[in-house]
Formats: structure tokens, C-alpha cells, sequence
């Protein structure tokens, strides 16, 4: 098994994104790129934390490539939008890709680099590729929250 981990908002339906990936065997919805030491949702919520909220992807490389797991991450959000993913609005709702080795950055780098050179969206990518450092898990009620309230989205 990998990992990989990933910010794009709201990470209720990034992990619900992520969830539907013939391949993917858990994700843990959580806070990262921070420097607060094991922040609640509260705190993260402030943007003070400097943590953006995640989703941690474990994954079978033998099934799904991390390219498979960065596409299905770019198409999830808007990577132009600094701090900002429809009506959630904060640092801790920025769009980043947190790499786990030399492999995933180089694959990162090179994908965001062929949506910008075929101007696959119309203004500047903004998303931020840095290494991942401690994954926080978030709080239980925040795990898997839309097959816990039977929703499909967070937008109205």
C-alpha cells in the first residue's frame, strides 16, 4: 500500500471523491501543512493553524497510479482559486498536494505542469505541491461524513 494526500477544499467531498476509486482501500480526512500540534476543527477553522484541510489516501499502486489519484484530484475542485472552494472560504481550504517521495512530487510537478501548458483552466493554477509533514486525523464525525448523512454533496 501508498499513500497519498491531498487538499481541495471542503475535504468531505474530496474524501468522497477519493472514496469511489476502484483501488483505493481507506482515506482519513484530517488537517496538514500546518504548524499547531493536533488542532481541532475549530481551531483550523480560524486559519490561524496554518493547516489546510486533507484527505489522506491509502491506495494499491498495483490498481490505481498516483497519475490516476492527481487526476481525480484535479477534477474534484478548482486549483485557481487561492483559499477559496465555492463558498468556503480560508487558508485551510487551499488548494495543495502533499508528497510523500521524490516519485509523487516529480509526478505532481508534471501534471500541473501539462493542465497549464494545454491551458486546461482559464486562469493560473494555484495549487501549492510541498512535502507532507503531519497528518492530523480529524474528529470521528468528520470521517466519511457524507455515507454517514446519506448526502452526495456539499454544494446547494
Amino acid at each position: 500500500m501508498a499513500i497519498a494526500t491531498f487538499a481541495a477544499g471542503c475535504f468531505w467531498g474530496v474524501e468522497d471523491a477519493f472514496r469511489r476509486v476502484e483501488g483505493v482501500t481507506s482515506t482519513t480526512v484530517g488537517y496538514t501543512g500546518g504548524t499547531a500540534k493536533n488542532p481541532s476543527y475549530k481551531e483550523v477553522c480560524t486559519g490561524r493553524t496554518g493547516h489546510a484541510e486533507a484527505v489522506e489516501v491509502e491506495f494499491d499502486p498495483a490498481k490505481v497510479s498516483y497519475l490516476q489519484l492527481l487526476a481525480v484530484f484535479w477534477k474534484s475542485h478548482d486549483p485557481t482559486t487561492p483559499n477559496r472552494q465555492g463558498p468556503d472560504v480560508g487558508t485551510q481550504y487551499r488548494s495543495a498536494i502533499f508528497y510523500h517521495d521524490t516519485e509523487q512530487e516529480e509526478e505532481a510537478r508534471a501534471s500541473k505542469a501539462v493542465l497549464e501548458k494545454d491551458h486546461v483552466f482559464k486562469r493560473p493554477i494555484v495549487t501549492e505541491i510541498t512535502p507532507a509533514s503531519e497528518f492530523y486525523r480529524a474528529e470521528d464525525y468528520h470521517q466519511q461524513y457524507f455515507e454517514k448523512q446519506g448526502i452526495r454533496s456539499c454544494h446547494i
